[in-house]
């Protein structure tokens, strides 16, 4: 049987890379984006919700699944308390260096390889919620391609989105150097809205 403590974050590493390479499988977007789009689809169809404001929507559901995912899987009470005690060690270390202090200098190198193992720890506990997330995301990624008003479609409200200093631009249309309008306009909803929602939540940085 494998140990999902121990090996859990190399299998989701693994998994995460196969859905990010999904990405590149047309077949696979166009199937999972037709499947979301029998749920996601009538909301612009039947009850005319504009593009951006779907944008918007789900970009906010993805700040709130994101969140609690990260709530439940991550111990952020450890995460807190290594990043304090790793900032103590890095000024003790320092003042010992300045101080030519070799004698306890040697001591907290052995100390050091201890404190590196609490953040590999950390940072390995980071993989399984990333997975969980992707999986959660990607769907709704797959429908926002299907669903993306055509490149050389002009330029409308429906068709696009208001974007400061740059007017009113077609949401496939570049908006920030190679970035697209919606993606743009998605990341900026989700970070304002997973804020909110991390800040109700007490949850820390990542």
């Amino acid at each position: 049987m494998v140990d999902l403590k121990k090996h859990g974050p190399t299998i989701a590493l693994v998994f995460t890379m196969l859905v990010m390479l999904s990405y590149s499988i047309e077949w696979i977007r166009v199937t999972v984006g037709s499947a979301m789009d029998v749920v996601l689809g009538p909301f612009i169809d039947t009850f005319g919700v504009p593009f951006f404001v779907m944008i918007m929507i789900l970009s906010g559901i993805t700040g709130l699944y994101s969140s609690l995912v990260q709530k439940y899987t991550i111990d952020y009470e450890k995460m807190q308390e290594t990043q304090v005690k790793m900032r103590a060690f890095q000024k003790e270390f320092r003042e010992a260096q300045l101080s030519g202090d070799e004698k306890k200098i040697k001591k907290l190198q052995g100390k050091q390889e201890r404190m590196m193992q609490d953040q590999l720890e950390i940072s390995r506990q980071q993989f399984t919620p990333m997975a969980i997330i992707l999986v959660l995301t990607v769907p709704i990624f797959f429908w926002l391609l299907l669903r993306l008003p055509a490149i050389d479609a002009p330029a409308t409200i429906a068709s696009g989105i208001v974007m400061p200093f740059l007017g009113t631009v077609g949401l496939s249309a570049s908006a920030f150097w190679i970035v697209p309008a919606w993606i743009l306009w998605y990341m900026l909803c989700s970070l304002a809205i997973s804020q909110v929602i991390r800040k109700s939540l007490n949850i820390g940085g990542l």
